[in-house]
């Protein structure tokens, strides 16, 4: 047997270890995500998993709701805003202040400008780990 055949029967072997430890249900793996932004006059949905719907709250300020409920408010989240100006207006995505809510239905996120007040972006990606 070749070295090549080696190396391929290998990797064929390691794939099937990994795909009966990780599936949709590991810590590891998103549990939903979606790529957004405020355009115009409304909230436009790029891209998604496991997310029912965003809607804007306020400036700045959305609510994300699944389309499966995660299991409990025990998840992680992470999100980044892009800029929407090229001239150095930096747009942050902030925790949570004290009315938003982390539920097993949806999660509210914020936007803002580097000195704290809530503003829409462009373009706001968020991830859900559980």
């Amino acid at each position: 047997m070749s070295l090549a055949s080696r190396i391929s029967a290998l990797a064929s072997r390691v794939g099937l270890e990994v795909k009966t430890k990780i599936d949709a249900t590991h810590p590891g793996v998103a549990r939903a995500w979606v790529c957004f932004g405020y355009v115009g006059t409304q909230v436009v949905v790029r891209a998604s998993h496991n997310v029912a719907s965003v809607t804007r709250t306020a400036a700045g300020r959305y609510r994300v709701t699944f389309a499966t409920a995660m299991p409990d408010s025990n998840y992680c989240w992470t999100a980044l805003a892009r800029s929407s100006t090229n001239s150095g207006t930096q747009r942050i995505a902030i925790v949570r202040s004290s009315t938003d809510q982390k539920t097993a239905q949806y999660v509210d996120i914020s936007c803002a400008t580097t000195s704290a007040s809530f503003d829409d972006s462009s373009e706001i990606n968020l991830t859900v780990y559980r």
